[in-house]
């Protein structure tokens, strides 16, 4: 079984995918590093050449090549799931969880943080809480089909662990 974390940039699918596959003993990846380690390129390079699109289709063929391999908790970049038909194909080949976090605990992260973030690192913070804003209302009905909801603001991996155990058992009966 595999575990997808998604989210908004800035959500803590990183750091909650870390400390919960330790938690599981499962491996951890995060597409973005991978793509970056793959291509040799930062993300913010690969946004403008070869561009927006093509990198979404990375992060599709991506997806489903990790899913060969089981037992990994895997953090997804924030646009991942709402393109293509990665949500639904990520419900059906494993555990989904958004990391659940609203406009002002994302703007509060991600104003000191833009850095090789190529959708924010040059707006301003009065353009960035639009964005944000702006964003969560398009990808927050794709991230709701999640299987399990957390409150990134209030993450407790032990009790995240077990809800994802919980759902294992019930996927396996």
């Amino acid at each position: 079984m595999n575990i997808f974390l998604i989210g908004y940039m800035g959500s803590g699918k990183s750091k909650t995918g870390e400390a919960l596959a330790k938690a599981l003993a499962f491996s951890f990846l995060d597409t973005d590093q991978l793509i970056e380690q793959q291509t040799g390129k930062s993300i913010r390079d690969l946004f403008y050449a070869p561009g927006p699109e093509e990198f979404r289709l990375m992060e599709k063929n991506l997806i489903r090549k990790l899913t060969e391999k089981t037992n990994q908790v895997i953090s997804t970049g924030g646009g991942l799931p709402c393109y293509f038909d990665n949500m639904d194909w990520m419900n059906k080949n494993g555990i989904t969880v958004y990391l659940e976090a609203n406009a002002g605990l994302l703007f509060h992260r991600l104003v000191r943080n833009r850095t090789g973030r190529p959708l924010i690192e040059n707006i301003s913070d009065v353009d960035l809480m639009d964005q944000i804003q702006n964003h969560l209302m398009d990808r927050v009905p794709i991230y709701a089909q999640a299987q399990i909801k957390v409150n990134a603001a209030s993450l407790d991996v032990k009790g995240l662990t077990e809800k994802i155990k919980n759902l294992q058992e019930e996927k396996s009966t």
